[in-house]
This record gives structure tokens, sequence and C-alpha cells, in this order.
């Protein structure tokens, strides 16, 4: 559980903020005016666990989009975990036996469903290559929404025959409690697999986005911070934020051009493949092409874009996914930090330094995704309604397949075959032709 931070009175107390018996104010000291032992003796701990954390992070996504998946959950699971404790009363549970099941039993049931509707199509293609699959997983996904909202109706008609007398209060709290973390933290964050599937690209693009953007916020902070940002977070500096903005930006030009090279990052993934590099046809939007300075700011109101094009070249070489990458910085540099910010009141709300102590120098794995979840959802909407090209994939064709009835289906079976025997893709015995 976090660390309690407390004043003289042995009131809890957080960091830059009235308490609310005293009213006073803790100071806090910035770190650009910390002592050089203090100050580089913090600055060591986090670079350690931070270069731990991004070479474990480097080796899973090596391992492919199976195995970050994984990772998700097991993140998700620690949040929550974190979460679930900062509102336990052991004393009171103890007469509660099975509350603590009957949260992790919710939360469960969320996972069943967001994940489940994030991978089905995924799942599909997965299952159709297999007869027995088919037959035993079929049923579920049809069924996917109506077996979670049941499952979710069970739990709560569980937690209405769990109710005690004298418990009334603290039951019906844990259980509003369990929601927002589902909603705000589970939800949030399980559209990481949606951007995983879709391209690493937009999985891992967000994610070092937000992390450059944290660790130049320290970096600007440590030397040249001066004025405080917050009273939320007050160590958080306008000279950290800012120089963190414009170094965010650079970054995110250079480091999207090359990503956009590989295409381990830009191939969606339609199945559960573990194993096997990806090949596609790589789309347009991660290609290098010639523009000209004109078209690229047509966006733009015409007074700014008549000042740029005075200063710019009339044409220049770039992918248009670069472009989309300065939108994700931006987005990274001012509002994810926000999220921090939210994270930051919530802990001054129950009087913690952190949400866990599992990194050294970070805290907790949910003080390390306040950002995260946010740019997640940014990301997946952003691809969804600004890049990503209208297709008809196999998936979805599979879906369309199964929701017609059971003779349509024979017809469709047998149509397609003849139009492929027509075409000589396959024989009259329905092996692939030469």
């Amino acid at each position: 559980m976090g660390t309690r931070r407390r004043v003289k009175d042995g009131t809890p107390a957080s960091p830059g903020t009235p308490t609310e018996k005293t009213g006073k104010v803790e100071k806090v000291e910035l770190l650009a005016a910390q002592s050089l032992k203090n100050k580089w003796g913090g600055f060591r701990t986090r670079t350690i666990s931070t270069l731990g954390m991004l070479g474990g992070f480097m080796l899973v996504i090596y391992g492919g989009h199976v195995f970050l998946w994984g990772l998700i959950v097991c993140i998700q699971v620690c949040m929550v975990h974190e979460l679930f404790k900062h509102a336990q009363n052991m004393r009171a549970e103890k007469d509660l036996p099975g509350f603590r099941f009957l949260q992790w039993y919710f939360c469960g049931v969320a996972t069943f469903f967001v994940h489940g509707r994030f991978v089905s199509n995924n799942l599909w293609v997965e299952i159709s290559s297999d007869k027995r699959l088919a037959r035993l997983f079929g049923w579920v996904l049809k069924q996917h929404v109506m077996l979670s909202y049941m499952l979710y109706i069970a739990g709560f008609v569980l937690f209405v025959t769990s109710l005690k007398k004298g418990m009334y209060l603290y039951q019906f709290g844990q259980y509003g409690w369990t929601h927002m973390i589902l909603l705000v933290v589970l939800t949030q964050s399980s559209f990481f697999v949606a951007n995983i599937f879709e391209g690493l690209w937009w999985f891992l693009m967000p994610t070092l986005l937000v992390i450059c953007n944290d660790i130049m916020a320290y970096i600007s902070g440590f030397f040249f911070g001066r004025t405080p940002l917050t009273a939320l977070s007050p160590k958080k500096t306008w000279e950290g934020f800012i120089g963190a903005f414009f170094a965010t930006l650079i970054i995110s030009f250079v480091l999207a051009d090359v990503l956009a090279q590989y295409k381990w990052m830009t191939c969606p993934r339609t199945d559960f493949t573990v194993r096997g590099w990806l090949d596609c046809e790589v789309s347009p939007v991660y290609q290098r092409a010639t523009h000209t300075v004109q078209e690229l700011l047509e966006p733009l109101p015409s007074s700014v874009s008549e000042f740029l094009l005075k200063i710019l070249p009339d044409t220049i070489s770039l992918a248009p996914i670069q472009i989309h990458a300065l939108a994700l910085s931006m987005f990274a540099s001012i509002i994810a930090p926000f999220g921090g910010f939210f994270a930051s009141g919530f802990k001054r709300a129950f009087n913690i330094k952190d949400f866990g102590d599992s990194i050294p120098g970070h805290g907790g794995l949910t003080d390390r995704m306040d950002c995260q979840v946010i740019i997640a959802v940014f990301a997946n909407i952003y691809y969804n309604t600004a890049v990503k090209a209208s297709v008809v994939s196999l998936a979805s064709m599979l879906i369309a397949v199964e929701n017609l009835a059971p003779q349509l289906k024979v017809d469709l079976y047998i149509a397609l075959g003849n139009m492929l025997v027509g075409e000589g893709l396959i024989n009259d015995t329905g092996c692939a032709g030469k």
C-alpha cells in the first residue's frame, strides 16, 4: 500500500496541500532546489528502474502481439489490486466472508466483456481454421454480450444477497468503488488491446510518447524547474511542462518514421499466432512521399498557413504517419499529464504518497499508468476516425456469414465454390488449383 505522510499532530497529510485539521500547507522543495546528494540519489534510482522497465517492455514487444496482450492483462490486475487495497477495511471484512471474491468476480466479468469485444475479430479468424474450435467457441462469441450481462447480473444478485445489517454503508461504498475502478482504469486501459492488434505502431508510439514526455519533463524540471505548475502535483513545474512539450514534438516526428520502416510495427494482426513475422501490403500512410507544403497546411487557419509558407520550402518529403505522430505528441504533452494530475488529486484525497511501491523511484504500476490509460483511448479513437481505411477484412466477412440463416450459409458456400472453380483457384474436388 502507498506510504502515508503525516504532519506534526499525527494527521495523515499530503505534500503541498492543506490538511483537514490544521489547514496548513506543507512546504515542498522543487527538484532544482534540492541538494546535489538528494537530487542525484533520486535521479539514479529513477533512471535504473526506468531502464529496467524499458528493457523488459521491449522484450515483450519482440515476443509479439499476444504476449503484449498478456502483459496488459497482468498490468490491469496489478492496478486493480493496488486500488482495491486503498479502500479496504480488513476489520470490517472479517464479518463479510467472500466479499473480496465478489469484487474480483466483477473485475473478471468486466475483463471478459471488454477484451472479448476488442479481440472478437481475431477470435473469429482463429476458430474458423478448426472445426472443433468453431463448434466449441462459435456459440460463445455469438452470445458474448448476453453472456457478459448474465454473468454481471449473477454478481449483482450475489451482492444483494450478501448485504448484512450494520454493514450496508461499507458494502455499498465498496460496490461503487469497484465499479469506478472498472470504468476509469480497466475499461480505458483495455483500449491498449485494440491498438495492439491494429498494428504495434499504434500501441508503441503513444506509449513511448508518454514515457518520453515524462522523462523530458523530469529532466527539464530537474535542471531548470523554478515555477510550480499545479498544487495537485507540487513538484511539477512550468519549465518541465514546456520543455517536455517541445522535446516530445521533435522526438515524435523522428520516431514515427523509424518505426514505420518495419512491417512488424505497421501490419495488423488478424489472428492469435504467437510466432512468425508479419507480412502485409504497407499502407501509404506509413510510406514516405513528396508533398507540397501548401497541401499539408490546408487544415490550418489562412493567417497561420500564409506565415508558414513564407519560411518553409515549397515541398517536403515525409510519411503521413509523421503528421499523425505530431497530433499524438501534442495530446501526450498537453492532455495526458492531466491523468497524472487526476491521480495526484486522488492520492491527496486518500493522504497517500503513491498507489504502491512495486517500482523503485516511481511508486506502483498505477502511478506509471495514470497518463497511459488516457492516451490509449485517444489513440484508438484517432486511428479509427482519422487514419483507418474502410476495408473489408476476413474477420468482418466471417462475422457477417455467421449471422446468416443456415440455408443462406449453404447457398453462399455453393455460390462461392462455383466462383472459385470458375476463376481456377480451386478444382471441382475443392482442392486449390495451380
